[in-house]
């Protein structure tokens, strides 16, 4: 690790006085020597959504972008400055690319405006910012600062099926399950609202009904009618509750 530290900073020297053709080259050996550098920042982005070998691609073309753009004449070692630079070049491509779900558009703009400043930021602090410098520099505040870096999670959803730390379920089996009677509750409180009006005969009809699975036959023995009778009753019943539902909008709340 000092060993490359001490490599980077002479490369570094030698790249202050060389022009052309020379300079490229000591620049390609600085991108060789920290390619590693690259690979862990990469490697911690992994199994969000994008490609493995895309991810490396992507850190080394942010490993190229900040040899090219450190100034050593700060006196910070190059690292500070290459690790904030390499991070920011992946979470711009998963921003562009790997969105499973998009924040609002308030947040991804201050996420960009946050990639542009870490690297100008860990030049100047000789080290990568905390969020706190961040919303200083940007003049935001810094609960906005950290909404936008947790928002970070939003690349890939998490399986439902994903290992978990030992003696813990699953995600997916400590999801609760879908209440059927959720659905029913806007009806529920129509109706109870509807059958306020009808008499106690009445709401024995519907109950024994729709509830009991009487047979109209059985509904005119219960109440003492005939079947004709009890069909007559039903029909009635029923051409009211929708002449109420119609006039209510179908939610009547009293």
């Amino acid at each position: 690790m000092e060993d490359r530290r001490e490599a980077t900073r002479q490369l570094f020297e030698q790249v202050r006085g060389s022009v052309n053709g020379t300079r490229r080259a000591l620049e390609g050996r600085i991108v060789e020597l920290n390619m590693t550098v690259a690979a862990d920042c990469a490697r911690r982005y992994r199994g969000r959504g994008i490609a493995t070998d895309d991810l490396d691609q992507v850190a080394y073309l942010g490993l190229v972008k900040a040899v090219q753009a450190f100034d050593p004449e700060r006196g910070h070692d190059f690292l500070s400055f290459a690790v904030p630079t390499i991070r920011g070049e992946l979470r711009r491509h998963f921003r562009d690319h790997g969105w499973a779900l998009r924040p609002p558009r308030s947040i991804q703009e201050l996420q960009t405006r946050i990639l542009s400043a870490e690297g100008e930021l860990a030049q100047q602090l000789g080290r990568s910012p905390r969020p706190s410098d961040l919303a200083r520099h940007l003049d935001v505040d810094l609960e906005q600062v950290l909404d936008a870096l947790a928002a970070n999670g939003c690349f890939s959803p998490a399986s439902l099926d994903a290992p978990t730390p030992e003696g813990e379920d699953p995600i997916g089996d400590r999801l609760g399950e879908e209440d059927t009677a959720f659905v029913d509750a806007d009806a529920r409180v129509t109706l109870a609202a509807v059958m306020r009006g009808l008499t106690p005969r009445e709401r024995r009809i519907l109950e024994l009904r729709f509830f009991g699975g009487y047979t109209q036959a059985e509904i005119g023995a219960d109440i003492g009618v005939t079947q004709m009778q009890v069909s007559r009753l039903l029909n009635r019943i029923l051409a009211r509750l929708r002449e109420r539902l119609v006039d209510s909008g179908g939610s009547l709340s009293a």
